[in-house]
């Protein structure tokens, strides 16, 4: 009896949460980001995006120095910005983006990621430009502190909001329930292993053991893992992706214009609704490259240098490579492989498929391991956002018991099922955009006042 009402509680507990995350996703927080990213790419007059090749410079540590204040070198900072973003959002949210909008979701997810690049630049400039210093007084950033240092101590409670939010957006539940996912689908189901709650319970436990050893090691520590899994797990991820959309080159070109005409024609299961299209693929692109939602600056606001601009034009270099190089391989693999509506399957199942389709025999396994990689430097990445959250509130020194509590949540997210965590952290960075990007819309005249004299000088040296 007590079992069936658990059981019975979890499709209402569900709709909760996935109704509250929809409401979150609305009209507002779409002209927010979609309008803000549109405001920074005019207002600088694409002055970042002219800059591109210099700030590929930067990320190969020309500029780099050690004596600089921060406490990670700009490739660090972004490859722990990218641990956070590459990654499931790049297999699972492609999945989810095709599952709920069709094709045309991936034209909303280009958009939003081509706007997301200024955005990036305003949010990790000014999150360089604004640090503050937590109860250890040590040199963080974030837009908690940009909000504090940059708009006034009146401003503290929006910060305070951001804070909340963010401990809870950045929890490991998704990408350890995918990671559970695909193990059960693809290596104890088919090897007629017992699979379910207590195999799901284990996998957690596992991570938890694992994500644990690291976190506790502080930013240094992570900064140097990701550096090193980043390049691997993109690589091999990207290569395999290659192979199974040019296995078809025939079908390259039909499948790009399967994307732009069901981007208008929002033939889905959204019932033809344009808006709900829209909002799929931003939304989807959001939990990819993050841009506006504000956990990157968190990162890059560590980063060793004196010089915000330099950062700001790292951290731009996210979007391309996550939503518009990454993602859009992922759609190619869905769509060239007929697995986007051949099935019921949802989420990384459906990649999976994808994988086996053109690379029989070893491809789900092939994908696991990627998946392994990816969801992992996820959760070695996400646990010093929410860490930051919990000092900027509660003080530094306590600092070690959100990791505990992230900890926790692993076997939680293990076991719980795929509706609820999705609905969990887009309801959480729908909320985290807000103070995000009303604090960067707000200082983004002393972004492009700093942007010019950075450039100026930059012209008169070189």
């Amino acid at each position: 009896m007590k079992d069936q009402i658990i059981q019975e509680s979890i499709p209402a507990i569900e709709r909760i949460i996935t109704g509250f995350s929809d409401l979150a996703w609305g009209t507002p927080l779409l002209l927010l980001l979609l309008g803000g990213g549109l405001f920074f790419l005019v207002y600088s007059r694409l002055l970042p995006i002219r800059y591109f090749r210099h700030a590929i410079s930067i990320l190969l540590g020309k500029y780099d120095d050690p004596d600089e204040p921060g406490q990670i070198n700009h490739y660090q900072a972004l490859s722990t910005a990218l641990a956070a973003t590459v990654g499931m959002g790049n297999i699972t949210g492609v999945a989810l983006a095709i599952t709920m909008g069709g094709p045309g979701a991936i034209f909303w997810m280009w958009v939003s990621a081509i706007l997301g690049v200024t955005t990036k630049y305003f949010t990790c400039t000014l999150s360089v430009m604004y640090r503050g210093r937590d109860s250890n007084g040590e040199i963080q950033g974030g837009p908690m502190y940009v909000i504090v240092e940059g708009l006034g101590r009146n401003w503290k409670p929006l910060a305070v909001f951001f804070s909340l939010l963010g401990m809870i957006g950045v929890l490991p539940m998704f990408q350890v329930n995918q990671l559970t996912q695909i193990v059960r689908d693809v290596v104890l189901i088919p090897n007629h292993i017992e699979a379910g709650f207590t195999s799901n319970l284990i996998s957690g436990l596992m991570v938890a053991i694992l994500v644990g050893i690291v976190i506790f090691g502080g930013i240094k520590r992570i900064g140097k893992v990701t550096g090193r899994m980043v390049p691997v797990m993109v690589a091999l991820y990207v290569l395999s992706v290659l192979v199974i959309i040019f296995s078809s080159p025939e079908k390259i070109l039909p499948s790009f214009a399967l994307i732009f005409r069901d981007a208008f024609t929002a033939q889905s299961v959204l019932g033809g609704s344009l808006g709900a299209l829209v909002i799929t693929g931003v939304r989807r692109a959001a939990f990819s490259n993050e841009a506006g939602i504000g956990t990157a600056p968190m990162a890059h606001g560590a980063a060793k240098t004196s010089e915000p601009v330099r950062e700001g034009l790292v951290a731009m270099l996210g979007p391309v490579v996550d939503t518009i190089i990454v993602c859009t391989m992922t759609a190619l693999a869905l769509i060239i492989t007929g697995v986007w509506n051949a099935g019921e399957s949802d989420g990384i199942t459906l990649t999976a498929d994808a994988f086996e389709m053109a690379l029989p025999g070893f491809g789900s396994y092939l994908l696991t391991i990627c998946v392994t990689v990816f969801s992992l430097s996820t959760m070695l990445s996400f646990p010093y956002y929410g860490t930051k959250c919990f000092s900027f509130i509660f003080g530094a020194r306590h600092s070690y018991l959100y990791k505990w509590f992230y900890i926790i949540t692993i076997p939680l997210g293990a076991t719980a099922t795929l509706g609820t965590v999705v609905g969990i952290f887009d309801g959480a960075y729908a909320l985290m955009a807000f103070p995000t990007m009303i604090s960067a819309l707000l200082l983004s005249p002393h972004v492009v006042r700093a942007s010019r004299e950075y450039f100026k000088k930059l012209t008169n040296t070189s």
